[in-house]
């Protein structure tokens, strides 16, 4: 996979980075749409598949991008294809920071260090140059605008998007309504993108333990399009701060 474009991870953060405030909307469920969108990343790349509610591996070659093959080769060492409800729930201890840290190094984003209380030591990071995410922006605006089925990557981003909850940062108030509900139906033009964004809507439910009713075999949506996202549960673990995580407050 070449560099040549920026990877559906790193297109979900810089939709959720507030220009104005450096801080990310949705931070916690955030961390399971950038672990979803991993997934999906690596789909289009033809190294995985869906296989009914689970994700095999098909290709296990590397990508030639770092944090992306570092899932694949652990979910090639699964053996077996693994839940994506299961996968997604797991342990992802500062994949947040991770494509932070990525994104300054490619000048998209600068670190801007600060103080919470004027006491503890923060972190915020600013878009070097806003018409990047104005372009992500522009390419969702358009499908919902035009209602013509996006392409894959697209709709991908929305489907992560909306499950993330960022509808209402996107589109926010009653005037956004309407957008929000056309983001949500986008879900259904990507089957791998529908999978993915019901089970990060499953793990913010807490209904992670049972299979899917009625999972969607490989190359279908489950569902897709028709169940609105919610509010997290509560109980839902946060990712634990250790080392840099500690000092960012990106949320």
């Amino acid at each position: 996979m070449g560099r040549s474009r920026r990877t559906l991870p790193e297109e979900l953060l810089l939709l959720a980075l507030d220009p104005t405030t450096g801080t990310t909307a949705q931070p916690q469920s955030l961390d399971l749409g950038l672990a979803g969108a991993q997934l999906v990343e690596l789909a289009l790349a033809g190294r995985i598949a869906p296989d009914g509610d689970r994700i095999a591996v098909v290709v296990p070659r590397p990508t030639g991008d770092p944090t992306l093959d570092c899932a694949l080769e652990l979910l090639r060492r699964r053996g077996a294809p693994v839940r994506a409800v299961n996968w997604i729930g797991g342990p992802r201890l500062g994949l947040r920071q991770t494509y932070l840290s990525h994104l300054e190094r490619c000048g998209m984003v600068h670190a801007v260090a600060g103080q919470m209380c004027g006491v503890l030591p923060t972190t915020r990071y600013q878009a070097t140059d806003n018409a990047i995410s104005r372009e992500i922006r522009a390419r969702l605006d358009s499908a919902i605008r035009t209602g013509v089925p996006p392409d894959p990557r697209t709709a991908a981003l929305a489907a992560l998007a909306h499950a993330v909850g960022l509808g209402k940062h996107l589109y926010p108030g009653n005037e956004g309504r309407s957008s929000r509900s056309r983001l949500r139906d986008l879900i259904r033009h990507d089957p791998m993108g529908g999978l993915v964004a019901h089970a990060v809507m499953d793990v913010q439910n807490g209904v992670a333990a049972q299979p899917r009713r009625g999972s969607a075999p490989a190359g279908r949506p489950a569902g897709a399009g028709s169940r609105p996202v919610s509010e997290p549960a509560r109980g839902v673990p946060s990712q634990p701060r250790h080392g840099a995580m500690a000092r960012v407050v990106a949320h």
